[in-house]
């Protein structure tokens, strides 16, 4: 059985750590909630894995380059496995990309990002007996796996930390493209900061986000504009808030530039992979990062076809099977009080049970 060892570290670090396989999976390792699978591949045979990557580069310290490495990781586990990626410059390589590693013989293709999915629709609909797996979108046809993360609940986590932790009473959140996979987070950060003030009788101010306005909020257009997302940040800095959110990609390292030009005045919360690691020239300036489960997910569907099965239906990463949650507090674990970290494991708790009942639009169905 996959579990969720909630752990606070010595110093009361909060952190969800994903081993094994969830508990709503139906005989299927990848912890997911499947709607059948195809068993087509010999187990133990040679398997070629591709992966399309978004804009962005495999090197983003975000959501391709976590996925790529959960790959690599399962190329390691397994060496009948012989990973390949092709990373896409703009939108209009999606189909040419896709197209290409279908024609490449590969037993299966990983497109990473939700932007795909009319894509990958498409060619999955056109070649039927090839097998697909795509991030941050359902199934949508019935030789695509999806994988999905309802990150709108680690995100709340980041929003209570963020305004427990704020002086200024004011914190930020801004995102590369107003599309659901970054506005989850987004939503679950808003949420949170209101969670934090109706619990504790205060008034933190959000910048960048407003759940109840969908298509309002501050985007940088790009995971890839460094320079926007410090512009971005610095001018969040100055309408006083010192925790921001970037939920950006390779973007969001304007907002780290942004932190340590601040002198000390701000400090941030990363997103989708483990920042103080992933990011670690900005590290000293991220409380803690809001993680996403893709590492682990791609590793897991790949243990699936390692055994001969192409699993279908969709995966959806949650607080409880590790999916979501918060990475370890590193430099600012003696910095946030215990009552804090006492608050967020009772929220973890109360959002698992549904005693906390999230409204982001943007969630799994």
């Amino acid at each position: 059985m996959r579990h969720v060892a909630k752990t606070i570290a010595a110093m009361g670090a909060v952190a969800l750590i994903a081993a094994g396989c969830s508990s709503k999976a139906d005989n299927n390792a990848s912890g997911s909630s499947s709607a059948g699978s195809s068993t087509s591949a010999a187990t133990g045979a040679k398997i070629k894995a591709c992966m399309v990557l978004d804009t962005g580069g495999v090197d983003d310290k975000s959501f391709n380059q976590s996925s790529w490495d959960g790959l690599q990781a399962a190329a390691k586990t397994n060496p009948n496995i012989t990973p390949s990626y092709v990373a896409s410059n703009t939108s209009n390589d999606y189909t040419p990309n896709l197209t290409a590693q279908t024609n490449a013989g590969c037993d299966t293709i990983i497109a990473v990002g939700g932007l795909m999915a009319d894509n990958v629709k498409k060619i999955a609909t056109a070649n039927p007996s090839q097998h697909y797996a795509e991030i941050d979108n359902p199934s949508t046809a019935g030789n695509v796996y999806g994988l999905e993360f309802n990150t709108a609940q680690g995100g709340f986590l980041g929003g209570y930390l963020a305004a427990a932790m704020s002086k200024s009473g004011t914190v930020g959140t801004w995102g590369g493209l107003n599309i659901p996979p970054v506005t989850i987070y987004m939503d679950g950060f808003w949420e949170g900061v209101q969670y934090y003030n109706q619990q504790n009788k205060k008034s933190v101010k959000v910048l960048g986000w407003n759940e109840k306005d969908q298509k309002g909020g501050t985007f940088s257009g790009s995971f890839t504009d460094q320079n926007k997302g410090k512009s971005i940040t610095q001018a969040m800095i100055q309408q006083g808030a010192d925790i921001i959110f970037p939920v950006a990609g390779g973007s969001g390292l304007g907002a780290g530039a942004a932190a340590e030009a601040s002198g000390g005045k701000v400090n941030l919360i990363w997103v989708d992979t483990d920042g103080y690691e992933s990011a670690a020239q900005y590290g000293k300036y991220f409380i803690t990062s809001v993680t996403k489960g893709l590492s682990q997910s791609v590793q897991d569907y790949m243990k699936q076809v390692g055994t001969g099965t192409y699993p279908t239906g969709n995966y959806v990463g949650t607080l409880q099977n590790g999916g979501t949650g918060l990475a370890p507090f590193h430099d600012f674990d003696s910095k946030v009080p215990q009552s804090v970290k006492d608050s967020l494991s009772k929220v973890t708790t109360d959002i698992e049970s549904g005693a906390i009942k999230i409204t982001s639009p943007s969630q799994p169905k």
